[in-house]
């Protein structure tokens, strides 16, 4: 089992949703290509949901859709969208990207730990992805939200969530990662970010910095604090939440994904 985060240690949800309220407007710099990013997760989704015995129709519930990577990549290939998020910008954003695209997506801002009393139940798949689930600084928080996850599910859908490995990455000390040169329109872009451990959690500083090609530059960061749960540590969870066949996947997303099942009997295991 994984180490507890003590409660005084929980940085309230609201953190979670203005650091990514900061980050809309730039968010799909952070991709090498944010175009191309929905169109192969969402080709890498389908997939495995397939893989899983689901198919395009499906009524997929996104608990953590950001600016919509893999919400509009499922839309795009046939798969019935529900989604939300903890930042009402997020959302915003997702929204409009939708209408651009003519895709049909129910949208609204909502807590992955209540997605079932937000969104109520019967989902063929419930999706959170690109590392949102450590956003939830303690056990029992996740717990809460794979339970939430859980009730969403018709009994043998499929709960799909991708994480960091933190498994392999050294947990220590002041740790620097360079994300790249992008472009956007008339500005360049320096993207990259810090980690500042005290394990099992880290603080993230997000930077960047915008260069428009005058005499000075435009910088900001953007901070926020995650937990790192391993992939065996979370599946752990997944299983006290009542999910079976729990598995990791290497092959699907750049992070590792779990999947999980309802089983198809109903209740807790």
């Amino acid at each position: 089992m994984s180490a507890t985060v003590p409660e005084a240690f929980v940085a309230p949800q609201s953190a979670v949703a203005r650091f990514y309220d900061r980050l809309v407007c730039l968010h799909h710099v952070i991709h090498d290509d944010w175009e191309t990013s929905v169109a192969t997760q969402g080709a890498a989704l389908d997939r495995s949901i397939r893989e899983f015995g689901g198919a395009p129709g499906d009524e997929v519930l996104d608990v953590a859709c950001g600016i919509g990577t893999q919400t509009l990549g499922l839309a795009d290939r046939g798969y019935a969208l529900t989604a939300s998020d903890i930042s009402s910008g997020a959302v915003a954003r997702a929204r409009r990207e939708a209408v651009r695209r003519n895709l049909l997506v129910d949208f609204s801002v909502a807590d992955m730990r209540r997605a079932c009393e937000h969104h109520s139940s019967g989902f063929d798949v419930v999706l959170c992805a690109d590392n949102a689930v450590p956003h939830l600084l303690s056990d029992s928080d996740i717990l809460q939200a794979s339970r939430q996850f859980h009730e969403c599910l018709r009994p043998g859908g499929q709960c799909i969530l991708s994480v960091r490995d933190y498994a392999v990455v050294e947990r220590s000390g002041t740790q620097f990662e360079f994300h790249g040169v992008r472009q956007d329109g008339d500005a360049r872009h320096l993207v990259f970010q810090v980690r500042e451990w005290r394990a099992p959690r880290y603080e993230l500083s997000r930077y960047l910095v915008r260069d428009t090609f005058g005499a000075a530059c435009r910088a900001e960061v953007l901070r926020v604090t995650c937990y790192a749960i391993t992939d065996t540590e979370l599946s752990d969870l997944l299983a006290r939440a009542g999910f079976e066949r729990i598995e990791r996947r290497d092959d699907v997303l750049l992070q590792p994904v779990i999947v999980a099942v309802r089983p198809r009997a109903g209740g807790r295991t």
